[in-house]
Formats: structure tokens, sequence, C-alpha cells
């Protein structure tokens, strides 16, 4: 089926170039050259090394540390592709940060992740590719079509394979009860809930009960990201103290900022699961933690898009695990 636009090109900002070598490999196709670099003044600047008109082009940036800057970078080389005459822009975000700040919970905040979502609008991105945000209502942020896919099957999978003998999914909050519920059909396995209230803008949170029972059982915690590593740590010892024989942790973002690999390696944790949608530096990459790839699901999903075929189909015709 010939796609409406030309040429398939793929692009990428300095957030994670692996993935996006990846998500080319996959496909078969060379990476598109460009440039994008700081100048002296701090001032970004992208150059585009070969003719786009009438291409359909991807550009992949996480919005991952630094943020700010991969934001600038992502929204510059659209608007930069644009100008070049692409047929049709779709903006790759694996990792979409500020996701966090998707509503007003307190009085006189911002809700940042609506700003985002309208900024890659602006710099005129025609779509938007996410993988596992935050939270479901910030598709509704964006001006322009947004697909949404998720990498819980990969890590449910990767579980799946591991065959436990009596696992239970534990979600750390009720927030992310559905998420571990869907998690759970997969490993066929029954879920607990970890019931809590967390403390101001404080990375901190106070444990109020745990629903459900862990005991005997290898307790899997699930979340969509693991930031400071404060609740999942948190989670785990709950488990422990309530009779699971082990704990494992499995999030999608592994965002891992301030104390979260010395947390995570002291911890009970047995093994951590998550994926390559934000780059895990070797120096981060601790015995325990294991990477799954996202690159074939989003190479998936882009082929599909670029073909007007069923994205939704993605899901069920594509069943790699790649762990790296």
């Amino acid at each position: 089926m010939a796609g409406h636009y030309d040429q398939l090109s793929i692009f990428a900002g300095n957030s994670n170039p692996e993935l996006a070598a990846e998500i080319c490999r996959y496909i078969s196709i060379p990476q598109g050259r460009a440039e994008v670099f700081k100048f002296s003044n701090d001032n970004t600047f992208v150059r585009i090394n070969e003719s786009v008109r009438e291409n359909d082009v991807f550009v992949v940036q996480s919005f991952s540390h630094p943020i700010n800057d991969a934001i600038m970078e992502m929204l510059i080389m659209i608007d930069t592709i644009k100008r070049a005459s692409a047929g049709r822009v779709t903006a790759v975000i694996p990792y979409f940060g500020y996701g966090r700040t998707d509503k007003k919970d307190q009085p006189r905040v911002p809700i940042t992740a609506r700003l985002v979502a309208k900024l890659v609008g602006v710099s005129g991105a025609d779509r938007a590719l996410l993988l596992d945000l935050h939270a479901g209502q910030i598709q509704g942020f964006f001006d322009v079509p947004v697909d949404e896919m998720s990498a819980m099957s990969l890590t449910a999978t990767y579980f799946s394979q591991k065959r436990l003998p009596d696992p239970v999914v534990v979600s750390p909050d009720l927030g992310n009860t559905k998420r571990a519920r869907n998690f759970a059909e997969i490993v066929d396995a029954p879920l607990a809930i970890i019931e809590k209230r967390r403390a101001g803008n404080q990375d901190r949170s106070e444990v109020l009960n745990l629903i459900g029972s862990v005991e005997g059982m290898q307790a899997i915690i699930v979340d969509d990201e693991i930031d400071t590593a404060g609740s999942i740590t948190q989670a785990a010892q709950v488990c422990l103290d309530a009779g699971a024989t082990e704990v494992y942790a499995s999030a999608i973002h592994p965002v891992l900022s301030g104390p979260a690999l010395e947390r995570l390696d002291s911890s009970a944790i047995r093994e951590v699961v998550v994926t390559d949608s934000i780059v895990v530096p070797d120096d981060k990459r601790i015995p325990k933690l294991t990477v799954v790839s996202v690159a074939p699901l989003l190479g998936e999903t882009i082929q599909r898009i670029h073909t007007g075929a069923s994205v939704s189909a993605t899901y069920r015709t594509h069943d790699s695990l790649v762990a790296i």
C-alpha cells in the first residue's frame, strides 16, 4: 500500500540517538542527516543536510534530561523541516517530559503538559506519536492527531517469559491501578494496590494501606516511570513486610534522577525492568537493571502511519522483544 506522501525520513535530536538508530535499523532505512548543536551563546541551531521536500518526516526526540534543551531541539527541528517543504511532519516523543503537570492540583500552578503539547503543534508538527503518557488526558492537549502506543506489553511479556511460580502485580498507588490491572491480565496474575498520600511537592509519600494479598508470592510493582525511585522502593518494602517472597519492578520510562540508582541498588528489589524510551547510559546500568527496546514497536508504528495502515493492529502483528 503506497503512502500519500513521498519517501519516509527519520531524523533525531540529541536526547536519544541510540533509539532513533535502532528504529531506522528496524525499518531498514538510513537515518536522516542533520546537525543539531548549540552556539557559544547557548542558542540551539539546526541544519538539515538532505532534501525532505514532500517527504513523510518523523522526528524522534525524548523530552528527557536536559528536558528544556530537548524540547527546544525538537521544536526547532520541526520548524526547520517544515520550512524545507516536507510533506508531513510527525513528532515522535517516546518520553513526554512535564507529563506530571497535567492538571491544577494546587492554587496558582501551571498546566505545563498542555503548554508543551501546544508548542509541538505550533512548531509545525502535523501529528504526534507518543509512548505511555503519565495521564491519558494529555492526548487532548495537542491540537494535532495523536497516536499513543504502550510498551507495557513488552515489559509484561518479559515477565511472562520468566514464568514466576506465583506472581502478583502491585500498583504503587491508586492512580496507576488501570495500568497495573492490564499488566496483570497479560501475566495472568492477581492484583494488589498500595494506597498512599503524597506530601506536597516533595519527592516523598506516606504509605497508608496495602489492598490485596502478596503473602508467599512474587510481587511485580508496575508503574509508568521511575524518577527518584522513592515510591517504588517504598512499595517494595511494603510488599516484603506483607509476606512477599521476592519483589520485582517494571516501568516504561527510566528517568532515574537524583538518588534513584542508590535507592534501587540498596533495595530488596531483585530486578528492575525498564525500556529505552529514555537513554540509559553505561554508568546507570546497575546489575539489577534490565532494558527492553521499544524500537521495534515504534518502528512498526511509524511504518503503519506512513502507509496509512491500522496502528492498533501493531499489537496483533508485532511480538518482538529485545533486551539490550
